[in-house]
């Protein structure tokens, strides 16, 4: 819901196609993306099976690369990192590069070009490469009202009435929410 993805080049309905890396079909859910989201052009998700093993002498992964091997994913020394997860309201500047089993907090900042490799908390900006927490956007008081306020579950109408607050850089009207 309402998240969306802006890239002038090509065509932003392919997005899964052109910005999910290395997703192959059943080798688990691999990314979830949270409401209201703004992704910039270029941003890239990297698949769970992206992660080579470090300990394999060979990185190569035989199993994905055709039925001749008589292999398995099974029979890799392979660590499942996960699911990526993006949580709501998250802004990712331009060419971000996600890693697999990163978790994305709530109202997260990223910042253009950075390449995320660990978790970033709740309303954190965070940049660079590897990307590293900045700063929080807001104190932590704040920060605990806003994510017990979900307002991204919110329905349109009752969002449309507080607009205002949501929009404001006054954040203390965001106490005077509409019901």
């Amino acid at each position: 819901v309402g998240t969306y993805y802006h890239d002038p080049f090509k065509d932003p309905r392919d997005f899964a196609k052109n910005n999910i890396l290395y997703h192959f079909p059943g080798i688990g859910k691999q990314l979830e993306i949270g409401k209201y989201c703004s992704i910039a052009c270029g941003t890239k998700f990297l698949c769970t099976i992206a992660h080579h093993s470090k300990r394999s002498l060979a990185y190569y992964p035989f199993p994905l690369a055709g039925e001749h091997w008589h292999m398995t994913m099974e029979d890799l020394d392979w660590v499942d990192k996960g699911p990526t997860i993006v949580g709501n309201d998250v802004w990712f500047g331009q060419n971000v590069t996600v890693m697999p089993g990163v978790h994305i907090g709530d109202g997260a900042i990223i910042a253009a070009n950075s390449v995320v490799t660990k978790d970033i908390p709740p309303y954190c900006v965070a940049g660079g490469n590897p990307c590293i927490v900045r700063k929080k956007r807001f104190d932590d008081e704040l920060i605990e009202y806003l994510l017990a306020l979900k307002w991204w579950d919110w329905n349109a109408d009752k969002i449309f009435r507080n607009m205002g607050a949501l929009c404001s850089g006054d954040l203390q009207q965001i106490k005077h929410i509409v019901d």
